[in-house]
């Protein structure tokens, strides 16, 4: 089972600060990320389509959604180094990751 985490940065007041612009600013700066106003998933014949805002990662074979979502980004954590990808983007967003 994957454990979601969420990447925030919290003003005085504990709202999030994170913008859309800024994440979309940052992300297109990374080569292995790109935007997607959408995300799909298959399963046993059946598709799903999310719309939203969503940075992926390439990571190998995969594609790993980074999703912004009202001042914060979400993401499952399936494996290792996609905590560690987590944890860098946080630090250079000077922003904090927490689970949940």
């Amino acid at each position: 089972m994957n454990t979601r985490y969420k990447i925030t940065r919290l003003d005085e007041q504990g709202n999030p600060t994170l913008s859309l612009e800024e994440c979309q600013s940052f992300f297109s700066t990374k080569s292995d990320f790109e935007y997607n106003d959408s995300f799909g998933a298959s399963q046993d014949g059946v598709h799903m389509k999310i719309k939203g805002h969503f940075f992926m990662w390439q990571l190998e074979n995969v594609k790993i959604p980074f999703r912004f979502f009202e001042g914060e980004i979400y993401v499952a954590v399936s494996h290792p180094v996609v905590l560690e990808k987590t944890m860098e983007i946080a630090h250079l967003l000077e922003a904090n990751y927490i689970e949940g």
